[in-house]
């Protein structure tokens, strides 16, 4: 006979790290995440653990095979199901308690506004190539006062920005605007990692290709993205800890053993930004031309 299922004692070993009444904190927080792929999954079941009961996720997108190496819900029994409805249920197995809003078309502007209702925190975890999404939604936040933190899997390690009420925008760091889809992904992938730890060990530079956006990615990066991020949604939710805001970021490289954090006043408009920038366009067009 199955035991019967109990917060308390399900989540008692949190208790230490953060108090009782924290932990009940906690149980009645509603975070929305964004995606369901490598990050996003691991987000969604690592907040669960940590004892958060209320979640809106949003993905329209189904398990494949493709996805073994660095998504937690894709296995043989999933593969072709809708990853919301896979990671809710998994979310709930964990925690009967769960409440989760699947937004099974993703996220967009018709339904921005009750994705983010109520919510206590937003964790982006939607595909890199997805600008216009990820655009619309951090401007949302900062429109509704919504803390908003993205940690980017990058090789074997982690990329965390935060994007805090009343302090530097998601658009004012990276500067999208209207621009096209290439220039957008050359400002994401320079703004997310200024220092750049995980570039000197990328064996097989031509996995990565904007144009066709693919990328190699690793699952030991996308647990490491769902450490730092549920920590730091635990600092936001609990209002205790500091919490870095952009321009300030922070990248760990495991593969490296390197913590670095980052300063840069006006983002990508910075100096030091600009010249990357530059770099990074000259290294595309090189890719685009098969060299």
């Amino acid at each position: 006979m199955s035991k019967p299922f109990n917060y308390e004692q399900a989540f008692s070993r949190n208790i230490g790290w953060v108090t009782p009444d924290e932990q009940q904190t906690l149980r009645g927080k509603r975070v929305a995440i964004a995606g369901g792929g490598g990050v996003g999954g691991v987000h969604l079941l690592t907040l669960a653990r940590l004892g958060v009961t209320r979640f809106h996720i949003a993905d329209f997108d189904s398990f494949d095979i493709v996805n073994f190496n660095r998504q937690v819900g894709a296995m043989m029994s999933t593969v072709g199901q809708p990853k919301a409805e896979v990671l809710a249920r998994m979310a709930r197995d964990i925690n009967p308690e769960v409440e989760v809003t699947i937004f099974p078309d993703g996220v967009h502007r018709e339904n921005l506004d009750a994705f983010l209702a109520g919510v206590d925190l937003y964790v982006d975890a939607l595909d890199f190539f997805a600008f216009d999404a990820r655009q619309q939604t951090f401007a949302a936040c900062a429109r509704l006062g919504i803390p908003a933190t993205t940690g980017a899997p990058l090789g074997m390690g982690a990329a965390l920005l935060n994007f805090m009420p009343g302090k530097m925008t998601f658009e004012e760091y990276f500067g999208w605007g209207d621009l096209p889809d290439q220039e957008k992904a050359i400002r994401f992938v320079v703004g997310l990692a200024p220092a750049g730890l995980h570039r000197p060990y990328l064996v097989v530079p031509e996995a990565v290709n904007l144009a066709e956006q693919r990328g190699p990615s690793t699952f030991m990066a996308c647990q490491l993205c769902a450490g730092i991020c549920a920590t730091e949604a635990l600092k936001i939710l609990l209002g205790r800890g500091e919490v870095l805001a952009a321009p300030w970021g922070m990248q760990f490289d495991a593969y490296r053993n390197k913590l670095k954090r980052t300063w840069r006043p006006g983002g990508n408009r910075h100096p030091i930004q600009q010249l990357m920038l530059a770099v990074g366009r000259r290294q595309f067009a090189r890719m685009a031309a098969g060299r």
